[in-house]
């Protein structure tokens, strides 16, 4: 769990997702190798960091359950965009678009704890491995420089640290690169330029201009004479911090550069981005070797261990692979391609290992109920999700995506009461806010509640609260009038976020963990609409509208004189109904000689429709619609609605 004390509007999301989500989905942006025990970590667009077992067999892996992976570490509530493992590979920091670092323990894969200075994503980190420094930057355009053993030392409760910070700058920060020793420090950002820093008095010492395009990725050599960088303008150069200059430049990409690693000895880079080719190319003579060639745009490339030749890629689509590359005698020596001192036939044409990903969910559409979501993911296939019960309802497989909205849409009409519903990290992220989430009363029957009357009233937004803190122990007690059914509960797996409308996490758990907050100190960082509910089962009045009933017009009366009442927007036409019949069928009964008061009979008849009918805008309206949604379907005017009925010659009567 994470906590820190909200002070502004507070918003309430959570994800749907499955309760063991072993396989990344979306982009694979940061990848970390422990040496130690051949353990890979790997973080993305997902939130979620992964570590996998790659030193075993392909053939012991395959024997395993759940092949490589090992466990899952959540923290984040939004894309990881860097780790480094610190300490031996004891601990691995993370930095995320949710504007924190984390600090992890690796073995037990929980989070020691949150650092939230920045006030923007954190995009890069970079390690100085010999003095144990790490270095974070972002979008805040700040940079912040933290001891390893300051950060060991932090709780979830108690993490105030005060760091040096390197701010001068006035562009957004997306790479940092430090040397061993924390005496150089490099940054790259849009405005084209490189900034060499001196950590240790945070004093900018020069500024080195050259790219056209932002700067991605920075590599810095042992003794910081020297640095690699690469840009979206297709080109990588090398610098020399010393005389402030370029020594040379190297082109063999087709697109942005995104990624770059470096051999221990500082000879040879290895690069890919965005036309999905990685290269090895030599800093002393500019030779560049293709190693291979992937289908999707490289996130993220990582040397393991050399001795082995082993490199790692990520791609764009969640996929991670393995490649062992042959000898320095083995990478070719032609020159096949039309950029100089380019060798573009691939050393490696099939990965020794591959870690696949899941299918993540890149187009979604709400249906008219504002209860269901119908989603298609990037193999196509198509889901339909249940946002009161917080999980998958059906899988229809690679089908028609508009024929299945166009098929399951009912023609109702219920306000919108979700704040915003995001697929960013390949999953469904629901949002909730004050100031809507009560909007969307509703029937049992349209609901589809079947434990409780047909007309009673309920709330989409009570319901999924009170499905979501089920575990909470001080919540009231379901009744048939109450606003969720003991069917209708989120499973305990269910990632909770509370979010400011910032984007600054203030709070993350699960389902589950409900039981055990109810009583901490934790439970003050719940905003107030949030507990009411659950506790309380206080709830907004229905929300009521003004609308005119007359009698449908006629060749002797055309303008019929109409009645202005109010009332709920979630009356039937039915109720419509039974008021035509009470102030005018039954009225005539009573005027005639023949009848007395105490032949008046509260109950109508079944056949209402067939004695009374309802009409807006000509159309003849089913008593089953309500005034919300006849107003937004069929009389699609600003004004007030108006309702006209008629009385069927020769049913009047009972």
């Amino acid at each position: 769990m994470m906590v820190t004390a909200p002070r502004k509007r507070v918003q309430l999301s959570f994800i749907i997702r499955e309760e063991e989500e072993r396989r990344h989905r979306g982009s694979v942006v940061a990848l970390q190798y422990d040496s130690n025990n051949g353990s890979l970590y790997s973080a993305g667009s997902d939130t979620i960091i992964r570590k996998w077992d790659v030193r075993a067999s392909n053939s012991v892996a395959a024997k395993k359950t759940h092949g490589r992976y090992v466990q899952s570490m959540e923290h984040h509530v939004d894309w990881v965009n860097d780790m480094v493992l610190c300490c031996g590979g004891r601990h691995l920091v993370s930095a995320s678009s949710d504007t924190t670092l984390k600090m992890w323990n690796v073995e037990k894969g929980f989070c020691m704890s949150t650092l939230r200075s920045h006030r923007d994503y954190v995009r890069s980190l970079a390690y100085a491995k010999d003095v144990e420094f790490i270095a974070s930057a972002g979008l805040d355009h700040c940079i912040y420089l933290w001891t390893v053993d300051s950060l060991t030392q932090l709780t979830s409760m108690n993490n105030a640290l005060s760091a040096s910070s390197f701010n001068e700058t006035s562009h957004s920060i997306y790479s940092i690169a430090m040397n061993s020793t924390a005496t150089i420090l490099a940054s790259g950002s849009p405005e084209n330029a490189l900034r060499i820093w001196d950590p240790r008095n945070c004093i900018r010492i020069c500024k080195l201009r050259g790219h056209t395009d932002n700067i991605r990725s920075l590599v810095v050599n042992k003794d910081g004479t020297q640095c690699i960088s690469a840009s979206s303008d297709g080109t990588m150069k090398l610098w020399s911090i010393g005389m402030q200059r370029t020594i040379a430049t190297y082109k063999c990409h087709h697109d942005s550069v995104w990624t770059l690693q470096a051999d221990s000895n500082f000879s040879h880079v290895y690069s890919s981005g965005k036309d999905g080719r990685v290269y090895r190319t030599s800093l002393a003579d500019g030779q560049s070797q293709l190693v291979c060639v992937e289908d999707a745009p490289v996130q993220k490339i990582l040397l393991g261990e050399e001795s082995l030749r082993h490199l790692y890629v990520a791609t764009w689509d969640s996929n991670i692979k393995r490649y062992s590359m042959p000898s320095d005698s083995g990478f070719a020596s032609n020159n096949d391609s039309h950029y100089q001192n380019v060798h573009n036939t691939p050393m490696c044409t099939e990965p020794d290992i591959h870690i696949p990903g899941a299918p993540s969910i890149r187009q979604y559409s709400i249906l008219n109920d504002k209860r269901h979501i119908v989603t298609r993911d990037t193999d196509k296939n198509v889901g339909v999700f249940d946002i009161l019960q917080a999980q998958q309802t059906e899988d229809l497989g690679k089908v028609d995506f508009e024929a299945v909205i166009a098929q399951k849409n009912k023609k109702v009409f219920v306000p919108n009461w979700i704040n915003n519903i995001d697929v960013k990290t390949g999953m469904l992220q629901i949002t909730l806010d004050e100031s809507e989430v009560f909007s969307a009363w509703t029937t049992a029957r349209d609901a589809g509640l079947t434990d409780r009357a047909p007309e009673t009233r309920v709330n989409y937004g009570g319901m999924l609260l009170r499905s979501l803190f089920s575990k909470w122990p001080y919540s009231t007690k379901e009744t048939e009038e109450s606003t969720v059914g003991q069917h209708l509960l989120a499973p305990e797996h269910t990632p909770i976020l509370l979010i400011e409308e910032s984007g600054k996490p203030v709070f993350r758990c699960t389902a589950h963990d409900m039981q055990n907050i109810a009583d901490s100190e934790m439970q003050d960082f719940f905003p107030r609409w949030v507990l009411d509910i659950v506790e309380k089962n206080q709830f907004p009045k229905y929300n009521k509208m003004s609308f005119n009933l007359q009698k449908y017009p006629t060749i002797s009366d055309k303008n019929p004189k109409k009645e202005r009442l109010s009332a709920t927007e979630m009356l039937t036409i039915r109720k419509v109904m039974e008021h035509v019949y009470d102030r005018i069928v039954r009225m005539t009964d009573m005027s005639e000689p023949a009848s007395t008061s105490s032949s008046y009979n509260s109950q109508y008849p079944t056949n209402l429709e067939q004695k009374i009918e309802v009409y807006c805008n000509n159309q003849k309206i089913e008593p089953e619609m309500d005034l919300r949604s006849l107003k937004h379907f069929v009389w699609k005017q600003a004004g007030d609605l108006v309702v006209q009925y008629k009385v069927i010659k020769g049913n009047n009567t009972r």
